[in-house]
């Protein structure tokens, strides 16, 4: 926008008629009906932020005209250049996000909050501002105008000065958002994901409770499952307990110890010989962020002992208080911890404007929670996996806390549900990723579609944990995303589409392609695209090196078919070619080659690659450091002459595939050195 823009604003107030004018972006203050407004922007970092300042002068003795509760500002913002592709990540619920494909700006859908544009030449990333009374988001209402629309969900306010957007263009759409969302970070003094540190578990396979026995959880069922895992030789290393723990009443938390019934002896003791047991190092629990869902159960043990750190809300509800309520978290999380609880899982973060209508306005409210919350994690080093929380109210809140649920849930029973589960996960990455580390949910080893579950949680760059029945966990689906002592094979960062496709919807396309990198050998990247099949019919599609953002730049890459065990060397602009089968899901590695010869580290794994910690080249050799052993491969145009690994001669054991030169060694945890000879 110019810094003439001439901008439409819309006020609703109590008791009054609403006002309808006109205000100059960066001009001087409009005074009208007792209501004063300036919209202004600034520029910095490359980002453009706009702010709204708005003050209600109420007549001495007579009503009170303030603003109304649920949307009492509206404003259109006049677009110079119109887009020519959209797409918009909005609330379908009160919890999550999923993205709208469109080229008009009057067919963006209502709660917008984050809109992609494609101009041609160049992007943009729009993101409605979270301040520190209101929220704003974008709905669709005209073709050559951005209608923004704020709300504290509190009447009655007079006054707001908070910012309305950040808006960012960049040559690439990855470049965009970040800068959109960096200047957001500074805005809010919350952290950018290059600076939040993932808590160690998350680093190690988990799993969870909830798909296995939803709300009827109990010790019984946990020691079974920790069995069954130890038995079956899967390293999970750590384990939630989901809803159905807590002491209830009227669906109402009522105490901080587990249910009595479910838990007899509490959490301790199963911790402690679990640990022993079946060698699951961490226990997480789940809690609402209100307690439970709708808050604390009035007179419960709770209710009397943090009487100081609850509020009523004007609708009823007893809930921490935004502004006092860390003892609330801090007491509840002492409690755990003297039982073996390591970390919580945080759900129902997105009920805060529900919680707190017309009590504090909603970025106040939202703010207060999610400080309080993080300053008691602290006794957990702030292990926190947050969920159900994708309003930018939640997002632009969270401190410091690494992990933030990137979609609505895994549904096991739910046909055809893995599509919008890869939908959500897919775009939502594109925005969630600039802040945190996107955790993709739970899912089941067995079950239809649980190879392609595998296959993008290795790929999803965030925490890796299934949710089996008792009995039903396959030790094989998992195996090829982790070493043997548990420890994930983890990408840089959330996959993502490749740009091609963040403008196409793939459900008309048919198929949609996700990047990602990770660290390979020593100061160089890899990485890889992952092609999903979204449609009954073999589909075909091209991509090529230079689509994953972020690789080693490089003349040639080694590119490996995963599933088919094929490599072959490729330019950084060379179009593949792949067909998928009705329903599939191809995943291709593409390394830089800067030798004779590209090690490919474990084949076994998904991102095996990333096993390679340090590779040396000289004039007759190569050494390779890797995490671990297994079976691993070398690509080169003719076969090495020996191959050691540990000291120990393997090359008799060596088979030659193509251009591959693979060597199955046992897989075991601990260092691994080999040296190829020329």
């Amino acid at each position: 926008m110019s810094k003439k823009t001439v901008i439409t604003c819309e006020i609703y107030r109590q008791k009054a008629q609403p006002i309808l004018t006109e205000v100059c972006l960066n001009g001087s203050e409009m005074n009208c009906g007792g209501v004063t407004l300036s919209v202004s922007e600034k520029s910095s970092g490359g980002c453009r932020t706009g702010r709204i300042r708005l003050s209600i002068q109420n007549e001495e003795l007579d009503v009170c005209r303030n603003l109304e509760t649920e949307a009492p500002v509206k404003l259109r913002l006049p677009v110079t250049e119109l887009p020519e592709k959209i797409t918009a990540l909005y609330l379908f619920s009160p919890w999550w996000t999923r993205p709208a494909f469109t080229q008009r700006l009057s067919e963006l859908p209502d709660k917008t909050q984050t809109a992609l544009f494609c101009f041609g030449d160049r992007y943009g990333c729009f993101v409605p501002a979270v301040g520190k009374r209101c929220k704003a988001y974008l709905t669709g209402e005209s073709d050559h105008e951005l209608t923004l629309v704020l709300t504290a969900l509190h009447g009655g306010l007079n006054a707001l000065d908070e910012p309305l957007y950040w808006y960012a263009e960049a040559p690439t759409i990855s470049e965009a958002v970040s800068l959109a969302f960096a200047e957001a970070a500074r805005d809010r003094n919350i952290l950018p994901r290059r600076e939040r540190r993932l808590p160690e578990m998350f680093r190690y396979l988990g799993w969870c409770s909830w798909n296995a026995f939803y709300t009827d959880v109990n010790e019984q069922g946990i020691r079974e499952k920790a069995a069954e895992l130890a038995a079956k030789h899967v390293p999970v290393k750590w384990m939630i307990i989901d809803d159905g723990w807590l002491s209830l009443q009227n669906r109402l938390l009522y105490a901080y110890e587990p249910d009595k019934e479910k838990f007899p002896e509490g959490f301790g003791r199963m911790t402690a010989e679990l640990r022993e047991t079946a060698g699951i190092k961490w226990f997480g629990v789940w809690h609402a962020l209100m307690g439970y869902w709708s808050g604390v159960a009035p007179g419960s043990p709770v209710a009397v002992q943090e009487a100081p750190h609850l509020c009523r809300t004007a609708g009823g509800r007893l809930v921490p208080d935004p502004m006092r309520g860390t003892g609330f978290y801090r007491d509840w999380y002492k409690v755990l911890t003297a039982q073996g609880v390591s970390f919580v899982k945080v759900d129902g973060q997105g009920t805060v404007p529900l919680c707190f209508e017309n009590t504090v306005p909603l970025g106040e409210a939202a703010d207060g929670l999610h400080a309080c919350l993080e300053s008691a994690a602290s006794r957990m080093d702030g292990a926190v996996i947050n969920c159900m929380g994708m309003p930018m109210e939640n997002i632009l809140s969270r401190p410091a806390t690494a992990v933030s649920r990137n979609s609505d849930d895994f549904f096991p029973d739910l046909a055809d549900s893995f599509r919008e589960h890869l939908l959500q996960n897919a775009y939502n990455a594109l925005y969630h990723n600039a802040l945190y580390v996107c955790d993709w949910d739970m899912f089941w080893t067995q079950h239809a579609d649980s190879a392609k579950h595998a296959l993008l949680r290795a790929i999803s760059g965030g925490p890796v944990y299934c949710s089996d029945r008792v009995g039903e966990t396959d030790a094989a689906v998992l195996k090829p995303l982790v070493y043997p002592d548990g420890e994930l094979l983890m990408m840089s960062r959330s996959a993502m589409p490749t740009q091609d496709c963040v403008f196409t919807d793939p459900f008309q396309s048919g198929f949609l392609k996700l990047q990602n990198i990770a660290p390979y050998g020593e100061g160089l990247t890899g990485g890889g695209i992952a092609v999903c099949n979204l449609t009954g019919q073999p589909v075909s599609c091209t991509f090529t090196p230079a689509e994953v953002e972020g690789i080693t730049p490089c003349e040639r890459y080694l590119l490996y078919d995963f599933f088919a065990q094929t490599a072959r060397f490729i330019g950084q602009n060379d179009a593949v070619h792949c067909t998928m089968a009705a329903n599939g899901c191809s995943w291709y590695v593409l390394l830089p080659v800067t030798g004779a010869c590209t090690c490919l580290g474990l084949t076994g794994k998904y991102i095996g690659f990333t096993a390679a910690e340090s590779i040396h080249d000289s004039a007759e050799a190569q050494t390779v450091v890797l995490h671990a052993s297994g079976t691993l491969a070398w690509a080169s145009e003719t076969a090495p002459k020996r191959i050691t690994v540990n000291g120990e001669n393997v090359t008799a054991t060596a088979e030659r595939k193509g251009i591959l030169t693979v060597v199955p060694l046992t897989e075991k945890s601990g260092q691994t050195v080999a040296v190829l000879t020329w």
